[in-house]
This record gives structure tokens, C-alpha cells and sequence, in this order.
């Protein structure tokens, strides 16, 4: 090796030790009669002092910073009044004997201490941008997340295997990437949105307890939580059911966090995705801090507030922020007609709980006090209030809860929790049939069967389904479901989505010729390890995770893919480009 020790990791502990370093230059001081230079690598800094009139170290005054060194020499105390409280390796020093340039360094395409750099331009040089301690702690801590979740997985006897990137195209809920097959001309396979199937195909095959930490790939718009690809932990259980997967994920996701903090986050809750709609009006709510909303509709059904008459009536209470200006609440009213309203009536509470608002005039004094009581409004809050159809309320009020109220990322830890309950259906197409809100594979919650035989639609979409996600920090980390394995079930499923026998077979043939041959019961899940990271980092976008992500565009600046491809190649695998429209 061409070093003994690693510059963070030097301690009093190693005074009078001959050492070896090597790293980049950090940062060079030239104080006249010696050199400081600051010697950094994944580890830390550490200080080394470089006398010019030493035999064979007159060239120190050439290095310059992000040059490749290594130094020899002895560690010593600092001098005192010189230790660096802000460095563990503040307390001492290595003076050296011997360097050597290792690799010399161009100017910098920019400061690598300097933080508000362009996105693109990061990218483009992202092995320079991965030098910073920030991209070194957060790639160090994905893999301390990864390295728990195995280890996690095998404590609980799951067995881990890999399914194969090049498979069929499967209706996923999102685009395919595809691929062209040379052998096969004018034949595609596709990148796997998930391993889904595959997995449901161990379960057949009698593997009862599978895991992947697993890349998949989906072709649908980027944003600070979504990318291309992505690495998530996957996992299916034979006969299992609900319980069996909360309980082996929250195990996994739990050892992930205290690997990285040191201890483990709060118990995780569970909320149906009814409740979580009406008190958050997201199945991904955030639970770090309150100002839920608030049925208001009793209060006001007596009410000659036209506005407020007939329809139901939701407000939330924003702490503190009666000091808003007329313009600062005009923009929130357009903010909530964004969203679907046809308006926001906003008040703002006095010193004495008394209401101040244009609409104030035209509710009684006891549906004022009744609203201050409702939603706990206490002196100098804000209060909004939509009104309409439930579901739009419900939404409107939601983002706006976060708009105004939601705290940083790492401001109050991690508070993950499961949402259970989904509606099996998330509503009707235009001939009449119900659209599935996950993979028709999902099994109708038992107590909703019956509901499955009635011809009204309305019926049909108040069936729950055994699906469930983990939320934490209003991020959804994962979706899971437990399986339909009887055929008589997933007939009357297909059924009712309108796919025939045939249809049925051209898509999902594999699965269900499989299942013909005595499929167990089963049920599983997938977290997205990115967005796990990410949250345990305290970061606000996932590619601060990802070594090489994509940008907000799918665009690669480092390596400028996607790039055309050689008519060569194209003709070999029979391909033409058609001409890009006008």
C-alpha cells in the first residue's frame, strides 16, 4: 500500500509513530519558514508540515490544491495554542521526512468548498464533485443502509436472488425502457419496471422467503424523488399475509436507520388510507407536525353563508400566521384555485379568539366560536377554509398544510408509517369499469368480497384492497399487496376490469399458466432504497445519494447520454429513425 494510516484517523494515541499518508491537497499554507498543508481522503484532514529546508523537500512551494501527495513522517503534538478543536485530528500533526507527486491537478472547473454550484456543472465533473465530504458521507452512508438491510434480510432467513434485467414488456403503471434483440429482429425486450412477477414465480417455485436489493427501471418524469433508475429492497413471503410483511420490512427499514444514527427511529404507526385522506388529504401523509384538517361541516349546516351551505366545509389552523399580508394570502388563494378550488376563505384569529376576515360578517357568533373551537385556533393563527366535494377539499387543504406548515427534511427525525386499506378500485372508466389503483394482482380485502358481485359502480369503489405502503416524512418509500393465488378470485377480477381470457393470457401468461400448479398463498413489498437514503441523510433530493444520477431533464452530463446511436448499429439490429416532428 502507499500509505500505513488515513489522514482522519491520526490521534494522540499515534505521537512518535512513523507514518505514510497520501490524498489530495486540501489546502496549502505557506507561513515563510514552513509549509502547512492540509492532506484530506475519504477518512478526514490531517495536517502535515513540510520544512523547505529539509534535504529533498525544496519543492514544496510547486504543490498546489487537488494534487495527489504522499508524505512520510512523524506524528507530534501541535504546538500549543494551535490545536483544531474543529478537526479530530486537531491535536496533532505529522512532520515530514519525504514526499512524493502522485498526480498533478489542472485548475478546477470550480471550487470544490464552494456550495451553491451549478447542478449540470456538478454532474458533468461528478468525479470531482464525489471528493466533497458531503457526497463521501452520503455514499458511505448508503452503504452502511445496504449492508443492514442484508444483513437485516438473512437474520431473517430470507434468501436473496436475482432476477434478469432483460425480460417481456409487463404493465407496470409506467413506460418500458426497451430493448432491441439482435438475434430477433423487430423483437424487444424490456428493462424491468419491478421484479414483480419473477418473484411471485418463486414463490411457486417453492423459494419461501426471497429478497433483491434490485435496480429497476421506469421511463416516467424526473423529479427530486424520482429517477430513471432506481435500487429498492424487494421482498415476497409464501404463506403470509399482511402482517407478515410489515413486520419483516419495518425490521429491515428500522436496522437501516440505527446502522447510520445510532438508534432507532420512533415505533412505526399505521393509519388506513381513509383516515390518512381525511386528517392529511394525502395517502402519504406527514406526521412530524400537526394542523390536520378539520371537518367543519356540522358547524356550518345550519349556516346562510351560501358558500359554506350544503357542501362540506374542511379548514386547517396555521400557528402563527396571522401576520400574513393581503398579498401573501391573495397568493394562497390562487395557490388553492391551482389546486382545484373555487376558492379559499382565509381569517385570521385576534388577541381575544376573536375572527377578522371579510366573510366574518356573515357567519353567527356561534359558528364563529364553534370554528375556533374546531380547529383549536388559538391568538394569531391563520385559518383556511375550503368548501365543495370532500375529495377536492381534502387535496386543496392537504398541500397547502405543506406548503405552509412542513419542516425541513432532518428538522424533526423520522417518523415512518404504514398506510393500510387502500381502495382496490380508484375509480371508473368510460365503459363503465373499474381502474385498478395498483397491479391486478392485488387481493380484495375479505370483508369486501361481497361488494364484488354488485353491478354499481359506486359498490365497487368501496372496496378495500390488501395493499399498503410505507410513508415517512410525506415521502412514500414502498408499495406492497398480498397476492391473489386463487383463479376463481382473479377471474372475477379480470372480469370486472374488462380483460378477456385471451387478453389475459397474451399479458400475463407466464404468471398464470404458473399458477395453475399450486401457487401458496403470498404477499410482499419493495422499499426504495434511494428514497430511504435520502430522508436518513437528511437530504432533499435523492441523486445527493446516487453516485451518478440523471438530471431533472434524464439527461447524463458526465458521460452526454442519451447519445445517437451508429447507423451501423441500427442497421444491424434492423432499426430506422424516423424524423423528429416539427
Amino acid at each position: 500500500m502507499l500509505r500505513t494510516h488515513e489522514a482522519g484517523t491520526l490521534r494522540t494515541s499515534d505521537v512518535g509513530t512513523t507514518v505514510t499518508l497520501a490524498g489530495w491537497i486540501d489546502a496549502r499554507r505557506d507561513h515563510g519558514g514552513v509549509v502547512f498543508v492540509d492532506l484530506r481522503d475519504h477518512t478526514g484532514l490531517a495536517q502535515v508540515v513540510i520544512d523547505p529546508a529539509a534535504p529533498g523537500l525544496d519543492t514544496v512551494h510547486r504543490l498546489r490544491g487537488e494534487w495527489v501527495i504522499a508524505v512520510t513522517g512523524e506524528v507530534r503534538p501541535r504546538p500549543e495554542g494551535t490545536v483544531n478543536d474543529d478537526l479530530d485530528t486537531g491535536e496533532v500533526e505529522v512532520g515530514v521526512t519525504s514526499f512524493e507527486v502522485l498526480a498533478e491537478c489542472e485548475a478546477l472547473p470550480f471550487p470544490l468548498d464552494q456550495e451553491d454550484v451549478d447542478e449540470v456543472l456538478r454532474l458533468r465533473h461528478r468525479y470531482l464533485d464525489l471528493r466533497r465530504p458531503r457526497m463521501q458521507r452520503n455514499l458511505r452512508l448508503r452503504s452502511q443502509v445496504n449492508h443492514a438491510i442484508r444483513s437485516s434480510m438473512e437474520a431473517q432467513e430470507f434468501v436473496e436472488v436475482e432476477t434478469p434485467m432483460l425480460i417481456a414488456s409487463t404493465p407496470e403503471g409506467a413506460r418500458d425502457f426497451i430493448v432491441p434483440s439482435r438475434l430477433h429482429p423487430g423483437a424487444f425486450y424490456a428493462l424491468p419496471q419491478s421484479p414483480q412477477l419473477f418473484k411471485q414465480l418463486l414463490m411457486v417455485g417453492g423459494v419461501p422467503r426471497y429478497y433483491q436489493i434490485a435496480r429497476c427501471l421506469r421511463d416516467e418524469d424526473l423529479r427530486a424523488d424520482r429517477q430513471f433508475e432506481f435500487m429498492q429492497l424487494d421482498l415476497e413471503i409464501a404463506f403470509a399475509e399482511q402482517e407478515d410483511v410489515l413486520a419483516a420490512t419495518s425490521e429491515a427499514v428500522i436496522s437501516a436507520v440505527e446502522a447510520v444514527t445510532g438508534f432507532p427511529p420512533a415505533p412505526i404507526e399505521r393509519m388506513t388510507y381513509a383516515d390518512a385522506m381525511e386528517r392529511y388529504g394525502t395517502d402519504k401523509p406527514d406526521i412530524r407536525f400537526g394542523n390536520e384538517l378539520v371537518d367543519l361541516t356540522d358547524v356550518f349546516a345550519t349556516t346562510e353563508f351560501r358558500a359554506f351551505s350544503g357542501v362540506t366545509v374542511k379548514g386547517i389552523s396555521v400557528r402563527g400566521a396571522s401576520e400574513f399580508t393581503r398579498n401573501k394570502l391573495d397568493a394562497l388563494i390562487e395557490r388553492a384555485k391551482q389546486l382545484g378550488a373555487a376558492g379559499l376563505v382565509w381569517m385570521k384569529v385576534g388577541e381575544d379568539r376573536s375572527l377578522e376576515a371579510p366573510v366574518a360578517k356573515f357567519l353567527s357568533d356561534d359558528e364563529k366560536s364553534a370554528l375556533v373551537s374546531a380547529l383549536g385556533a388559538q391568538s394569531n393563527d391563520l385559518l383556511l377554509l375550503v368548501a365543495g366535494e370532500r375529495a377536492m377539499c381534502n387535496k386543496v387543504l392537504g398541500q397547502l398544510r405543506l406548503d405552509l406548515c412542513q419542516p425541513p427534511v432532518d428538522a424533526a427525525g423520522l417518523r415512518f408509517l404504514w398506510v393500510v386499506d387502500f381502495p382496490l378500485f380508484e375509480g371508473v372508466n368510460d365503459q363503465g369499469k373499474p381502474i385498478p389503483a395498483h397491479h391486478p394482482f392485488t387481493m380484495p380485502h375479505a370483508d369486501d368480497f361481497d361488494l364484488l358481485d354488485s353491478d354499481d359502480p359506486a359498490d365497487l369503489l368501496k372496496v378495500r384492497s390488501q395493499s399498503y405502503d410505507l410513508v415517512c416524512n410525506g415521502w412514500e418509500l414502498g408499495s406492497g399487496s398480498v397476492r391473489i393465488h386463487r383463479r376463481d378470485i382473479q377471474a372475477r377480477i379480470f372480469s370486472l376490469l374488462g380483460i378477456s381470457e385471451e387478453e389475459a393470457q397474451a399479458r400475463f401468461g407466464f404468471l398464470l399458466d404458473a399458477f395453475k400448479y399450486g401457487p401458496p398463498p403470498h404477499a410482499g413489498f419493495a422499499v426504495g432504497l434511494d428514497r430511504l437514503t435520502a430522508l436518513i441523510a437528511g437530504e432533499e433530493n435523492i441523486r445527493e445519494v446516487i453516485a451518478y444520477p440523471k438530471t431533472q431533464k434524464g439527461a447524463d452530463p458526465l458521460t452526454n447520454a442519451p447519445t445517437e446511436i451508429d447507423p451501423a448499429q441500427l442497421q444491424e439490429l434492423g432499426l430506422r429513425v424516423l424524423p423528429r416532428p416539427e
